[in-house]
């Protein structure tokens, strides 16, 4: 009872409270630090406790099973997001490339190492394992690693970034559930993060939304 209890507050405290203190606090840049600092000790929490491998839970085998699904349900997306985005913003649609290729550029490369990397660490290789106690079924888990990942990008204040990053992280934990693939996750993210990048929705994860409200 006492260690569910704990577990429970641990996953308030890391999952709500800080990402509410993040935003009042309007300091986005803690939450790559915090992000860093959480993915690192899960990641050492998981080799330690579970004795998890970087290869196994790497586990390309099981991306590459999965890697036609991936890719396949990433241009249906793409080209719904891209319709969207050139009928409700045209004013931003492929903005960052044309007016900022260097740093679209930077960005296309930076952003599945330094960003992509360590959510997916957290969000799917620790949370499935660390709070298997709490959300007992896969479906449980993969609504409440979805919600959690979405919640978090209540720092950038606007509605877009927390609907579309709740969705996100529902599908990459399906696709961790099918496959315990962190390779599988990472490219689906990474895809993903890259494509919101470049078709002009980025600056509702980046700098907040300028005309969706």
């Amino acid at each position: 009872m006492t260690k569910h209890f704990l577990l429970w507050a641990e996953w308030l405290a890391i999952f709500v409270a800080l990402p509410v203190l993040i935003s009042l606090a309007g300091q986005r840049w803690l939450v790559f630090g915090a992000l860093w600092v959480f993915a690192l000790v899960g990641a050492w929490w998981l080799w330690r406790a579970h004795a998890v491998s970087v290869r196994a839970e790497w586990n390309s085998r099981g991306f590459l099973s999965e890697a036609k699904t991936i890719v396949w349900r990433f241009l249906g997306v793409a080209c719904v997001l891209s319709l969207v985005t050139w009928l409700l913003v045209p004013e931003k649609f492929l903005q960052f490339p044309q007016q900022r290729p260097q740093l679209w550029g930077m960005v296309m490369l930076a952003y599945p190492l330094l960003s992509v990397w360590p959510q997916e660490v957290l969000f799917r290789s620790v949370f499935f394992r660390r709070y298997a106690a709490l959300f007992v079924s896969d479906r449980a888990m993969m609504v409440a690693s979805g919600l959690a990942f979405g919640f978090v990008h209540i720092i950038f204040h606007n509605w877009v970034a927390v609907v579309l990053s709740c969705l996100a992280g529902v599908l990459w934990a399906n696709t961790y559930a099918r496959t315990r693939s962190l390779a599988a996750v990472w490219v689906e993210h990474s895809l993903y993060g890259c494509f919101i990048f470049t078709v002009g929705l980025g600056s509702y994860f980046f700098t907040g939304a300028n005309g969706i409200r």
